[in-house]
């Protein structure tokens, strides 16, 4: 990943709502979860979401897909995963035994 793609993926989570959604689509996987649900679990009213889910799209954190009338939304876990990596790259000097990167399981 490049650092320009790093600043708007971090830029774009750097705001409460979108944070809370990123997570929340992390936690369900791939399957992801429709955007009127999405908005129901975080206390969020439907019409603020489209402006939340654009700017998390444009930044390439999550993906839509249609299934019916619903739009289902989906952490990009690629993109997740390329901005963890380029963050922790040189982390303390590229030996990962001195570092406890350790990722909890659900």
């Amino acid at each position: 990943m490049k650092s320009n793609q790093v600043v708007e993926a971090l830029s774009a989570l750097a705001q409460p709502t979108r944070l809370a959604i990123f997570r929340l689509l992390v936690v369900c996987g791939p399957a992801g979860m429709a955007a009127g649900q999405v908005a129901e679990k975080l206390g969020v009213s439907p019409a603020n979401m489209s402006h939340h889910f654009k700017t998390l799209s444009h930044a390439g954190l999550i993906v839509a897909r249609q299934d019916g009338r619903f739009i289902y939304y989906s952490a990009n876990f690629a993109v997740m995963n390329g901005m963890l990596a380029y963050m922790t790259e040189n982390c303390c000097e590229g030996d990962p035994d001195v570092c406890d990167v350790s990722v909890k399981k659900c």
